[in-house]
């Protein structure tokens, strides 16, 4: 067991250190598109002016990620910021396992799914969201395996997609529907195999929930995917287009599900004897797709007779209950987190969110790992299962009110939290609902200073990523908004790019902290300054702290 040094020079503040997770707050970069700037945000803007302030990369390489041009999200984010080093993450591990051939090795899980359809000859079916936003899914690596496929004999595959239109702009599905039928027609074209799409609809309408939340979008999903159960349609295309004109201005990631049909019959039921990959990387929004193809008794909604398929992940998604069985992609093993060496120096600790961020605060950052430490203790306060847009402040109010109690109390030394109104309700492209988010976390972190002036505690606060910051889609060359034939702006509900704030404010200066400058700081810099703050030396292989103490 290795243990954190004390700092001689400070021995931690009298109060508690409250790390406050503004999810999807970021910095914009156009004000006409930055409803962060445009929220009041008085608590922010004096934090911004009276305590230690900087800014951190958030996205790309920062959190592990393959390349600057992929925006962060909340998984690797909280990743980052609780283990206070860089690992490879999904996009990067996937990419490197399809290039290095070792996803396809002898004997792997890839080799006992192909020898199983080859076998029965049986169908190969992928499950997973249907674009390139590399936050979930990359539609290279889908295409990458089908090409795999053909090459090993297997003659009939179907694709269930999960259309995206939130890690990619709003109403792009039909740019990635053209690209996929030029592959499909292309793989198809000799004769030898029969590839297609079998079934979909929108990521946040079906299969994709996470948390528990709406198992219901998983009822839906099964129901399309597995049972073939649905409306029909002779093609993706056709589907997208006629709900796009049977509701206009609908987002591609509410459209509703469909199934598309051949010949009078659905084109991919999924049956026994198949083989069925979720080619999804990150794990938060496969748990439960997972389960209903794994568990034996599932008492969330009616599945009727589970098929007899060998079912695979595209990675493990849960490696503390060792779910699913079968991945193709080992994820990055990520240990000595600051939860666990906070545990080992006794500082009592509570993490809190609403249902939305909740594995973020506990599963994620403490290294993909769904096992309290010692000294945790761990709030979840149910969401709302209304559309966010209708309840835009969210729990943002009775996280508040928990934290201050938890800080009043004096019981935990280090309180970590999320409020997730700028990620969840940025993703709707509503900006009115946007601004009044913004503006619940804003007066929560206003009550929070309040309560460590009060105990002498010290807040660091900062982002996992940005969204609500970047709300119009802006022209990549000038910087400027990109009005439809309307002159009115498109929105955008995608994560952005920008960096995120970092405040340390420290009411009692009792630390003596000052501005390190470290350069290209990221959100992994966060656990040393954590760490520093509570009066312990960091680990020497974290990334180094933002500040300088004692």
């Amino acid at each position: 067991m290795i243990e954190l040094k004390k700092n001689k020079d400070f021995a931690g503040p009298k109060g508690p250190l409250v790390l406050a997770i503004m999810d999807g707050i970021g910095i914009g970069k156009n004000p006409e598109s930055d409803f962060v700037l445009q929220s009041a945000t008085p608590n922010l803007d004096w934090l911004r002016e009276q305590a230690l302030y900087t800014e951190l990369r958030a996205h790309g390489v920062a959190v592990g990620l393959p390349d600057d041009g992929d925006m962060g999200n909340s998984e690797v984010g909280h990743n980052a910021i609780g283990c206070g080093r860089v690992f490879s993450q999904g996009a990067s591990l996937v990419g490197k396992a399809i290039e290095s051939g070792a996803m396809f090795a002898p004997e792997s899980v890839w080799d006992e799914l192909i020898r199983n359809v080859i076998n029965k000859e049986s169908t190969l079916h992928f499950i997973g969201l249907f674009s390139d936003g590399n936050v979930h899914s990359n539609l290279n690596h889908l295409e990458a395996m089908l090409r795999k496929a053909k090459a090993q004999g297997v003659k009939k595959a179907r694709i269930h997609a999960l259309i995206d239109g939130r890690d990619v702009p709003p109403t792009s599905a039909l740019e990635y529907v053209e690209r996929f039928e030029a592959f499909l027609n292309e793989i198809n074209s000799d004769g030898s195999v029969d590839y297609c799409v079998a079934s979909g609809g929108g990521r946040m309408n079906i299969t994709m929930d996470r948390y528990n939340a709406n198992w219901d979008m998983v009822r839906r999903g099964w129901d399309t995917h597995v049972k073939a159960e649905g409306r029909r349609f002779a093609s993706m295309k056709e589907a997208i287009e006629t709900f796009r004109k049977e509701k206009p201005g609908i987002l591609d990631q509410d459209l509703p599900a469909f199934v598309i049909e051949r010949d009078g019959a659905p084109a991919g039921p999924i049956v026994d004897g198949d083989s069925v990959i979720f080619f999804n990387f990150r794990g938060d929004r496969a748990l439960e797709i997972t389960k209903a193809f794994e568990a034996d008794e599932l008492n969330e909604f009616d599945r009727g007779p589970k098929p007899d398929v060998l079912y695979a992940g595209m990675m493990q998604y849960d490696g503390d209950l060792g779910v699913p069985e079968r991945y193709l992609v080992t994820p990055p093993a990520i240990d000595r987190t600051m939860s666990e060496y906070l545990s080992n120096a006794g500082v009592k600790q509570l993490a809190i969110s609403e249902t939305q961020k909740f594995g973020h605060m506990t599963y994620f950052f403490n290294g993909n790992n769904s096992g309290k430490f010692p000294t945790e203790t761990w709030v979840e306060i149910p969401s709302d299962s209304c559309p966010f847009e209708e309840a835009p402040r969210m729990k943002a109010d009775e996280i508040t009110d928990a934290v201050v109690q938890a800080i009043e109390s004096r019981e935990y030394k280090f309180i970590r939290l999320n409020y997730p109104n700028g990620d969840m309700v940025g993703h709707t492209g509503d900006v009115n609902a946007v601004k009044v988010a913004v503006e619940a976390v804003d007066q929560g972190i206003g009550r929070i200073i309040e309560a460590l002036k009060k105990t002498g505690g010290i807040l660091v606060c900062s982002a996992d990523h940005g969204n609500a910051d970047d709300m119009c889609e802006l022209d990549k060359k000038t910087g400027k908004l990109v009005l439809d034939d309307e002159g009115k702006f498109k929105p955008k509900t995608a994560h952005s790019l920008n960096p995120v704030p970092a405040i340390i404010y420290d009411p009692s200066g009792a630390a003596h902290a000052s501005l390190a400058g470290v350069p290209n700081a990221g959100i992994a810099n966060l656990a040393a300054t954590c760490i520093s703050l509570l009066g312990f030396e960091p680990p020497e292989d974290y990334v180094p702290s933002l500040v300088k103490v004692g």
